[in-house]
């Protein structure tokens, strides 16, 4: 691992505070600044709708007000990111979260991608039309686990992620695949989710990545992407040569505005914006996470 970095925190901080969104200059000061977490939860509550779910771009791929699987999938994020469905502040958000899934979530325990609100609403092309693909399950089941939730959505989620997972022909596409790892980092079951892991290595290139079907040329998941901590089940997929070499990429795709870019379509000025201040957030979590900042 190396001893130095190349990395511009302060230039990053400041793209932060002058292009990102409030939620993540929030995000920004509790993590790097020990900013008060409460005013995270501040950012973070205008999204949420009357109905428990969460909508309003919090997922800056669909833009529309009305609740979204997806939305609820970021704002569990940064509530896994604050503490625990234990820690009184967060608690009533998740929970409330939790049933407003339930309350979409399909017979078989799965969520949809998109719901009929959406349309009609500027989207990404993956997100214009209704969609009861279930991708987006593994990642929230994941972070409902993280958060230590008791809830019955997330026990059928879980039912319903290990029947894919387990499936012949679960694991296709690059997106899904990611998700599906992060359930499997997250769910409290370490020696199934091992075995589990080990189906995806056949589904790896050589690199470590996995391509991404119909993405931008020669879009790819990188290893970072799919084991995003150290000491996580699916570090076993990869070689401490291919992480380090994957932190120097990121180290050098700081760009000179401060910032970095994300990889895949940028459809609209404003999805461009709020991405890119995700990511370089992101960016600054992978590399202090791994010793690099």
């Amino acid at each position: 691992m190396s001893t130095t970095t190349s990395i511009d925190i302060g230039a990053a901080k400041r793209f932060i505070y002058d292009d990102a969104r409030l939620l993540e200059r929030h995000r920004l000061a509790a993590l790097f600044e020990d900013g008060p977490s409460g005013r995270v939860l501040d950012a973070l509550r205008p999204y949420r709708n009357d109905d428990g779910g969460w909508g309003h771009a919090l997922e800056p791929d669909l833009r529309g007000p009305d609740s979204q699987v997806s939305s609820a999938l970021t704002a569990l994020e940064v509530l896994a990111e604050l503490g625990t469905a234990a820690d009184p502040a967060v608690a009533p958000l998740v929970t409330e979260t939790a049933d407003w899934l339930a309350s979409v979530a399909l017979p078989d325990g799965r969520v949809p991608h998109v719901l009929p609100t959406g349309v009609g609403y500027p989207a990404a092309p993956w997100m214009r039309e209704p969609s009861d693909n279930g991708l987006l399950t593994y990642a929230i089941a994941g972070h409902l686990w993280e958060l230590g939730v008791n809830h019955p959505f997330l026990d059928a989620a879980t039912a319903w992620c290990w029947g894919q997972i387990e499936g012949a022909d679960a694991l296709v596409g690059g997106y899904t695949v990611e998700f599906a790892v992060h359930f499997l980092d997250a769910v409290p079951e370490p020696d199934r989710a091992a075995a589990a892991i080990e189906r995806v290595r056949p589904l790896l290139r050589e690199d470590g990545t996995i391509p991404v079907d119909d993405g931008e040329d020669d879009e790819k998941l990188r290893p970072l992407d799919l084991s995003t901590r150290p000491g996580a089940p699916s570090r076993a997929l990869f070689s401490s040569g291919q992480i380090s070499a994957e932190l120097d990429r990121l180290e050098q795709e700081q760009l000179g505005d401060g910032g970095w870019d994300f990889h895949f379509l940028h459809w609209s000025p404003g999805q461009a914006v709020e991405w890119r201040g995700i990511v370089t957030l992101g960016a600054l979590q992978s590399l202090r996470l791994h010793g690099r900042l």
